[in-house]
């Protein structure tokens, strides 16, 4: 064997190595884990089989997982359908029921008996019922209806694949199944199909919650970072009729008996230990290619630290000058932080990993493998990838500079106007009924804009500051039309620009509102309104980007599917698993701690000592609750005690998460409850894009710290009685 040929085939294998998962790195379906994963799992020290996990003919732990809203996962941990999940997942609704009198965000919420629970309109959890591959399916549908398929785009289009979701199912079996839907997911870019059959259930009700002192401690300093010290839990419960379905909130609704909950274990952890995940990660990005690894860090990364900070000085600032404002804006202002946050971790994980290097490895390994096999149309259709995000870098960069400086940044840009352009051709066309149906909606869409969670003040101020961050970015073509308004009438003055948008229009206040609403109202105010005027053109601004961009979506998404055809082609079956999106996934691990950098070693448990040692009285982010200082003065742990004496409250461990997991249970190799998910480190945030096996870990509230909370802090013990616990 020539030189040449023993050099290729150590390429081939190095890329191979880089290429395929590391021990821990994956989010699995569930339906395939005999043929994926589980004797790795069992290597390192599950003691169940795939049945006990996923069974499609009978319960398992995936029966007590549930979606939590749309965007978190929660677990059922008792036979009367309590939910825990994270703090930080249920702050709108914590957020909703808080008021200057009954301020639950600060002082924790616990219900004492059902009839004291809190109802939550619009919130839901949903249980995942089957998990079915239908890819044989969904392509002879994409057949059957090819010529419907005017953009090519129906093997990804959610309205038609949930059309035909529907059609597989059964109109009748869905009518005979409230609360059920089905769902039909693509994975790897339209190249596999599975369908979720789900119920859904939406009378949910708060049952308990720490104050943010303990469910936010740490708050944005501590966000995204390790060791943490954040007990960062809710709790909730599911209602159902009298019959177990779902149903509307009632008075006549009764806890739901579920078919499967978690049994919790006091045992705690040890470094090394298995433990695995369940939840719904949302999105993840495994198979950029290297152009798009630059363009996350270059465009979107960049544009999105820059507006940020200049937003959440502004906003913190007041916050800091006026409790009812820190209420109004700690959601707006968590929401803020943590994307920011995650966005600077993933750079760093860029730039620090070379992740463009570990990419453009792989495209060379399937171009290689291209060539052998006579495929050309993967290498081909890496090339129409390049082509396309180096095109559409100058348009994606003022989407980005539009979205978070603007659209995002700066409340009032998303001020309503439909109820104000049908009032206006209700009084030009003199249509009286209609005007005033129309001045009703009007009037209801300037409450919901002025919402509790409003204050126009502190808009007022974050929009001078965006405005001039704005401007200072991007060159004068390229601004929404109503900026060239600042220039005209006000020489370029971004304070009286925003005091002119704010003052002269009838949603800034009650007062101007009232103004116009009594008597006969002035189509001509209505006509000339600055906020008005300024929103349409924001929003005409962001269709023209969408419109120059979607010339891109259709050629990309066709390329990158023909990517990931070649990806799965060239590696062995089972080998790869699905970038997330929200569906049900495993992901394993052990618990761990890691180096961060030289010289640094992070242990893998932090203790109630942590809390204490970060105690700041005067920094919101610190502050700790005097009842939970007397107990640690006590050491009145009771039966959640570590040997030492000391109280647990957190861990780290390998196991692969993103958004979407927060919630999820963290279970031992027995399958019992020892913690929940809540957040990642900030040096692990880029394995959205790729798994760094020393620096990754999800950080887990250790679940002996929840029940310490609940039983000995809140003396809600009627809660732990539910629950079964080893």
């Amino acid at each position: 064997m020539n030189m040449l040929r023993k050099s290729y085939i150590l390429l081939t294998f190095m890329l191979a190595v880089i290429f395929t998962s590391n021990a821990d790195e994956g989010m699995w379906m569930l339906q395939q884990l005999r043929q994926q994963k589980l004797s790795a799992m069992h290597e390192l020290g599950l003691k169940l089989e795939d049945y006990d996990i996923y069974d499609p003919a009978g319960t398992s732990l995936k029966d007590a997982v549930v979606q939590f809203g749309r965007g978190c996962t929660g677990e059922v941990i008792s036979s009367q359908g309590l939910v825990l999940t994270n703090h930080h997942c249920a702050f709108g609704q914590i957020q909703q029921h808080s008021s200057l009198e009954n301020n639950y965000l600060e002082e924790g919420f616990w219900a004492m008996r059902q009839e004291d629970e809190l109802v939550n309109p619009g919130l839901t959890v949903t249980f995942i019922d089957q998990i079915e591959e239908v890819t044989g399916w969904v392509k002879d549908c994409l057949v059957r209806d090819r010529e419907k398929d005017t953009d090519g785009l129906f093997y990804l289009s959610p309205s038609y694949l949930n059309g035909i979701a529907r059609e597989k199912a059964g109109e009748q079996f869905l009518k005979d199944h409230p609360g059920t839907e089905v769902e039909i997911k693509p994975f790897f870019g339209g190249n596999q199909y599975y369908m979720f059959t789900k119920k859904i259930y939406s009378d949910v009700r708060l049952v308990g919650a720490p104050p943010s002192s303990i469910g936010k401690f740490g708050a944005d300093t501590d966000n995204w970072m390790w060791p943490r010290h954040t007990g960062d839990f809710s709790l909730f419960r599911i209602y159902a009729d009298k019959e177990g379905n779902p149903a509307k909130y009632s008075p006549t609704n009764v806890p739901l008996k579920p078919k499967r909950w978690l049994t919790v274990s006091t045992r705690g952890v040890e470094e090394n230990d298995f433990a695995m995940i369940l939840g719904f990660p949302g999105s993840t990005h495994k198979y950029y290619t290297s152009w798009e690894v630059a363009e996350r860090r270059d465009i979107d990364n960049s544009v999105r630290i820059q507006m940020r900070e200049v937003r959440q000085h502004a906003m913190l600032e007041e916050m800091l000058d006026d409790p009812a404002v820190k209420i109004q804006y700690a959601s707006k202002y968590a929401g803020s932080t943590n994307a920011y946050k995650n966005a600077v971790g993933t750079s760093w994980a860029i730039d620090m990993r070379d992740f463009e290097g570990l990419k453009r490895e792989q495209q060379t390994r399937l171009i290689e493998w291209s060539r052998h096999n006579k495929k050309p149309q993967y290498t081909e259709a890496l090339n129409e990838i390049e082509r396309i995000v180096k095109e559409r870098a100058g348009l994606r960069y003022r989407s980005w500079m539009l979205n978070e400086a603007i659209v995002r940044g700066v409340e009032f840009a998303a001020v309503p106007t439909a109820a104000a352009d049908s009032l206006l051709q209700a009084l030009v066309q003199e249509d009286q009924a209609e005007a005033e149906r129309q001045l009703q909606l009007l009037e209801d869409a300037f409450r919901r804009f002025t919402n509790k969670d409003y204050n126009p003040e502190v808009d007022r101020k974050v929009a001078k500051e965006m405005f001039d961050a704005y401007i200072q970015s991007l060159p004068r073509e390229s601004y929404p039309a109503a900026f060239n308004q600042l220039f005209t009438d006000f020489e370029g003055d971004i304070g009286r620009y925003v005091d002119h948008l704010v003052d002269h229009s009838l949603f800034s206040s009650e007062e101007n509102f009232r103004r116009f609403a009594t008597g006969k109202p002035d189509p001509e105010t209505l006509r000339n309104d600055p906020l008005f005027h300024f929103a349409r053109s924001v929003r005409d601004e962001a269709a023209s980007l969408r419109s120059q961009q979607a010339v891109f979506d259709v050629p990309l998404s066709l390329a990158r599917r023909i990517y990931m055809e070649g990806l799965l082609a060239m590696e062995e079956p089972y080998a790869l698993f699905p970038d997330a999106n929200l569906t049900l996934r495993l992901s394993y691990g052990q618990v761990k701690g890691y180096q961060p950098r030289d010289g640094v070693v992070y242990r893998h448990q932090t203790t109630i000592e942590g809390v204490m040692e970060k105690e700041d009285p005067g920094n919101w982010e610190f502050v700790v609750p005097g009842k939970l200082r007397k107990l640690y003065r006590e050491k009145d742990f009771g039966p959640y005690t570590l040997s030492n004496g000391s109280l647990p409250v957190a861990f780290a461990a390998t196991t692969h998460t993103t958004g979407g997991n927060s919630g999820s249970p963290v279970m031992n190799g027995n399958g019992e409850l020892i913690g929940i998910n809540f957040d990642r480190n900030w040096e692990g945030v880029g394995g959205d894009i790729q798994y760094l096996p020393d620096y990754q870990r999800s950080i887990i509230v250790d679940i002996r710290y929840v029940l310490f909370i609940i039983d000995k802090y809140a003396g809600a013990s009627h809660l732990i009685s539910e629950m079964e616990i080893n």
